[in-house]
Order: structure tokens, then C-alpha cells, then sequence
């Protein structure tokens, strides 16, 4: 064995020892994948702000500048934020370039994507994930950025965060979170559902399924997840409590999605569903694809709510203005009782 690959391997057995108690273990009968947490960050820190996925304008970089500083951090990128190529902010290849030089740089704390869009899974085969795992810092974004939270949880076995891309809106709320996970981390954090009506959530939170699961939190956007079935980057599902979130999907495809998730076996052995809130996944009201459809409500009631496991929707995280940030990979508890999901564990050191 190389030096370096048994360091690592001592390394990793030490983290587990510290990070995923043996009682729980005991306990619960469930085995935890080791993973590395990343240093926590503080007031003054520097943020990089990088575009793996689309590009961004001038106005949405300098938003972005704005967001990021008002958080109390300093902001840098690199020339390759504002290229642009197609739908992309870069090629390939210069996207993979920035994460990994983010990573590298010794002068950054933490790494915000700007925006998701459409090109993360697209550079996950150029990213170098021994790097990464030596580099340990809080990556943080949703929606395409989850095809990058895949690939580093199972390459880097690193936790990153599914919360905020710099464009979005910080409401109160979203900073309270950010800083709840990310600055103050607590040991168990009860994740207390948005009363906002900015949401765009009229189902409210709803009980699919009853039941309380505790298991390692993973999940995404639902698109994301499902065009990563089958590839090296795919993930086991096995005891997992799994969080989705969707966007401006017909209820027909979400149908279809979850079909392939159920006929892949990838919800077999979940111990537990948490989903978001799917924003404008109803069915088209001026252009609908069929003259008839099912709700959203009555698709995820079909295709989730005989699994035999908890099922949760309408928890606040998604494309909408206030959301948790999620870490992907520690500890967590979903209880349809009480509506809620709770944080069994801190997610950084």
C-alpha cells in the first residue's frame, strides 16, 4: 500500500471513530459510510464563487458579490466565472478546472456556486476528488449542482451542503440556516418548516406516509438523481433517508422519474422520503401535455406512499426563497408526527 493511500486510510478510520459514535451503531444496527467533515466557516472568511453548470450576467455576478459579502464573508473567482460557451459559463474541461483550483487554494474557506443550471454532471469525470478529499471545504448549491454532491460523497467522501447558490435570495430565514449548519453548528438541529406564503407550496406540509426513520441524509434535485442511475456516481440507497426537490416539471414526468427510481430498486430499503417543495410541477394550465392529469399530490401519493416508510412533502428547500441548507451525508431523523426533520449531528468540525 502507498504511504499516502494508508495515511488516508488511518485517517479515515480515525473520522469515523470521532465523527459516527460506536453506541449508535450499537443501537441502531446501521453502519455509516466514513465521511470527512469540512472545517466550519467563520466571519471574514473567503468564499469562492465558481459556475459549474451555466453561465451567469454581469448583473448576476455582481448580485451574487453582494449576497456573499453580506453574509460577512470576502469573495473571489477567476477569470473563468463570466466565460461563456453555449449554455455553459466555460468548457468543460475550465469548469472542472475552477472547482478543482478552489479546492486547492489555500486562502479559501468555502466554495458557493453561483448558480445550478444545466452542465454539473457534465464535468464530474475532470474533477480531481484525491484533491478534493485533501482539501476538505464546504461546498455549497442545489438543484444541477447536485450531480456534484453525488460524485464528490462517493469519490471525495466529503459532505457537502445542498443550500443557497449565490444568486438566490437570502431571506432571513436561508441566512439563518446557512449560519445555523455552516457557523454555529449544534449537535441536533430541528429543521422548523417556513410559514412564508412566498413559498409557492399549496399543498402544505403533507404526510405521504406515516412513520419516524433516522438514517444518513442524501438526495437532490430529482432529475439529478435520476440521470446518475446507472453511472459510476450513482449511490445506495440502503438505509438512507432521501431528500428531493423538483422544478417546473408536469406531474407526467415526475411520474416518470419516480418510475425509474422505483423500477432501478433505488427505494427498495430507504428508510425514509423528505421532499421539498416541487415548484410549479402542476400541470400546465395554458399548454397542458394531456387533456387530463393527475395533481402532483396524486402522483407522489402513488408512486411514494406504499413503500412502507416515512414520506414527507413540502419541507422548505427547493428552488423557493427560503430553505434549509441540507448536508449531504451526516446523521438524520424524519418524523411524520411532528412534520419535521431533524439534524442528529454536526456537519462540519
Amino acid at each position: 500500500m502507498k504511504r499516502r493511500n494508508f495515511i488516508k486510510t488511518i485517517s479515515a478510520a480515525s473520522v469515523a471513530a470521532t465523527v459516527f459514535p460506536k453506541s449508535f451503531s450499537e443501537k441502531s444496527g446501521y453502519t455509516k459510510k466514513s465521511l470527512i467533515k469540512p472545517p466550519r466557516l467563520k466571519q471574514g472568511d473567503t468564499i469562492a464563487m465558481v459556475t459549474p453548470g451555466s453561465y451567469i450576467t454581469e448583473q448576476e455576478k455582481q448580485d451574487s458579490i453582494n449576497n456573499i459579502q453580506s453574509l460577512g464573508f470576502n469573495v473571489v473567482y477567476t477569470e473563468r466565472l463570466m466565460q461563456k460557451n453555449g449554455y455553459f459559463s466555460a468548457t468543460d474541461e475550465e469548469r472542472a478546472k475552477d472547482l478543482n483550483e478552489m479546492f486547492e487554494r489555500k486562502d479559501v474557506q468555502g466554495i458557493m456556486c453561483a448558480r445550478g443550471g444545466y452542465g454539473c454532471a457534465r464535468i464530474i469525470p475532470f474533477l480531481d476528488y484525491d484533491l478534493i478529499e485533501d482539501n476538505p471545504k464546504p461546498l455549497i448549491g442545489f438543484s444541477d449542482v447536485t450531480a456534484l454532491q453525488y460524485a464528490i460523497y462517493k469519490k471525495s467522501n466529503l459532505i457537502t451542503f445542498h443550500g443557497p447558490v449565490s444568486i438566490s435570495t437570502f431571506s432571513n430565514f436561508s441566512v439563518k440556516y446557512f449560519e445555523d449548519v455552516l457557523l454555529d453548528p449544534k449537535e441536533k438541529l430541528v429543521l422548523e418548516n417556513s410559514k412564508s406564503d412566498n413559498n409557492y407550496n399549496p399543498y402544505g406540509i403533507t404526510v405521504i406516509s406515516d412513520g419516524r426513520a433516522e438514517g444518513e441524509l442524501i438526495g437532490g434535485n430529482l432529475s439529478l438523481a435520476v440521470s446518475l442511475i446507472g453511472t459510476e456516481y450513482d449511490l445506495d440507497f440502503e438505509d438512507k433517508i432521501i431528500f428531493l426537490e423538483e422544478f417546473l416539471e408536469e406531474p407526467y414526468r415526475v411520474d416518470r422519474m419516480l418510475t425509474q427510481m422505483i423500477q432501478a430498486g433505488k427505494l427498495k430499503n430507504v428508510s425514509g422520503i423528505a421532499l421539498g417543495v416541487f415548484k410549479m410541477c402542476e400541470p400546465s394550465k395554458n399548454n397542458p401535455s394531456f387533456n387530463g392529469s393527475f395533481t402532483l399530490m396524486e402522483v407522489l401519493k402513488d408512486r411514494l406512499g406504499n413503500l412502507g416508510v416515512p414520506v414527507i412533502y413540502g419541507l422548505s428547500f427547493g428552488h423557493i426563497a427560503d430553505k434549509f441548507t441540507l448536508p449531504f451525508g451526516i446523521l438524520a431523523e424524519l418524523n411524520a408526527a411532528t412534520k419535521q426533520l431533524t439534524l442528529l449531528e454536526s456537519a462540519v468540525s
